[in-house]
């Protein structure tokens, strides 16, 4: 799977692998063209990001190589599970006093509107009925 690469490297793949997405490739290649093509896209990758899963021979059947993400496979215990980057790295924890202010601002919520002023809300998308005619007379 690809996000975000440049053109030549897509049609660079369908040389191998059918795109049945846009960015998703599929088919069967040995382990040595494999290896090619994901040196090929870690080559030809600028700014994007590029996962290959492919079947091997293990307990889950399958492998992941990853390249420019935030996801990385890991080993545990034999399987390979994707870790991605943890809530902390990615924003600033708020303190007590911004979770205190927060609660006291949706204290203050206005009231509900009433049943009227609904009704006079709903009148202002009506359909207009088209003007008549009354100079004709």
């Amino acid at each position: 799977m690809l996000t975000a690469v440049p053109p030549g490297l897509r049609g660079h793949l369908t040389r191998w692998l059918l795109e049945v997405s846009p960015g998703v490739y599929i088919g069967h290649a040995s382990a040595r063209v494999r290896e090619h093509m994901w040196a090929r896209v870690v080559e030809l990758l600028s700014d994007g990001r590029a996962i290959m899963a492919y079947s091997t021979r293990n307990e889950q059947r399958l492998a992941f190589e990853v390249h420019g993400h935030d996801w990385t496979p890991v080993d545990f215990d034999g399987v390979t599970l994707m870790r991605r980057r943890e809530i902390n790295d990615l924003m600033p924890t708020p303190s007590f006093g911004d979770a205190v202010a927060r609660s006291a601002q949706s204290s203050r919520r206005q009231p509900e509107p009433s049943v009227q002023e609904r009704r006079q809300a709903r009148m202002k998308f009506r359909r207009k009925k088209p003007p008549t005619d009354s100079s004709s007379s």
